[in-house]
């Protein structure tokens, strides 16, 4: 019988790097995947990490969203089990992420409840560590909400509220919320984060356009609010945006700049700018292009507390995998279709260090 070494090699890195994660989740001494860590980080930094971890959902009934797909008698067959794999595959991701130690920021999007974080939290390798987790249910149809997870000897809370949208131009529709939160980074100076998820272009890019650029200007006028009240207020913009960083509603009406040079005091900065965007680089892909909608935007003062070319995207090798049908690489996804192949998310995370 003919080998594809391709594969075969392919198999040894995916078996190698799941015994990696079982011994981390007994001995937390080393990282699940170390992307380019050298040394544990310094009690000034704070790594901050997002993730659309595609249907996070919860396979109880809840009577009020449209979650029937995501049921042991779904289309999708979502069962307990499931849900635990897919739990334990983000604690992978996020200690990935991490390095010697995890993200002490992490925005989510797609989940779809309390209960669902509680488990990643509680119920996986990322039990020791003690994460917070700030989330409101939201009036989106299918029930898929936007969180933030946190490490309270890293990041003390002051405020966090959802700020709803409401569309003037069509009062029926519902979307996620922003979510807001302000609080204390590294013991040091206060930060005001804002965790997004807009609208899709599912039903059509041009006609979805004017929903977008609405939650942008409600985003923008949040930021413009701050900035007013406070001009070195540190403002943290991050999520999937479901648009790339020139498209209408990001670069527009939310103006978030791609150059960081001559920048106004007001500007908002774009940190996908210098994390080496191509056709075949990005955080996720549709058919041979790679795109790249999850963002991270920081106002002025807070880039002197990072650089521009300080977003990186996690595109490890266990995330990923062969493209039959448009070639390369591609994300690899719970489902496959209505089959379920045990993946992870069909975005990349993207994460960054700010120094306090």
């Amino acid at each position: 019988m003919k080998i594809d070494l391709r594969y075969f090699f392919s198999f040894l890195l995916l078996v190698s790097y799941f015994s990696q994660a079982q011994q981390i989740e007994v001995n937390q001494k080393k990282p699940v995947y170390q992307h380019h860590d050298a040394n544990k980080r310094a009690d000034t930094v704070l790594r901050v990490m997002f993730y659309n971890v595609e249907n996070l959902f919860d396979p109880r009934e809840d009577s009020i969203t449209s979650d029937e797909e995501y049921q042991p008698t779904g289309m999708r067959g979502w069962t307990s089990s499931r849900l635990k794999q897919k739990q334990i595959n983000i604690s992978k991701v996020v200690l990935a992420v991490g390095g010697w130690e995890p993200p002490d920021l992490i925005g989510f999007c797609e989940v779809e409840n309390f209960r669902v974080l509680y488990g990643l939290t509680n119920y996986t390798a990322l039990k020791n560590f003690g994460y917070k987790i700030i989330h409101f249910d939201s009036p989106d149809p299918r029930g898929i909400d936007v969180a933030l997870l946190y490490r309270p000897e890293k990041f003390r809370v002051l405020q966090s509220k959802p700020i709803r949208i409401r569309f003037p131009f069509d009062t029926a529709s519902r979307t996620r919320d922003i979510l807001f939160v302000r609080g204390i980074a590294c013991k040091r100076d206060t930060i005001n984060i804002f965790v997004n998820h807009w609208p899709s272009k599912f039903g059509g890019a041009m006609a979805t356009i004017p929903k977008r650029n609405y939650v942008a200007s409600v985003m923008r006028k949040l930021a413009d609010s701050l900035l007013s009240v406070n001009p070195n207020a540190n403002i943290l913009i991050m999520g999937d945006l479901n648009e790339s960083p020139y498209e209408e509603g990001v670069g527009k009406v939310l103006r978030a700049k791609m150059d960081s040079l001559n920048l106004a005091p007001d500007d908002l900065y774009n940190l996908l700018a210098g994390a080496g965007l191509s056709w075949n680089r990005g955080t996720i892909k549709f058919h041979e292009t790679w795109d790249a909608i999850d963002h991270m935007i920081v106002s002025r003062p807070l880039l002197s507390k990072a650089t521009p070319h300080s977003l990186h995207i996690l595109d490890a090798p266990f995330l990923l995998q062969d493209d039959e049908a448009w070639f390369g690489k591609k994300p690899f996804r719970t489902y496959y279709g209505a089959k379920y192949i045990g993946g992870f998310s069909d975005h990349l995370p993207v994460y960054m260090d700010l120094k306090f």
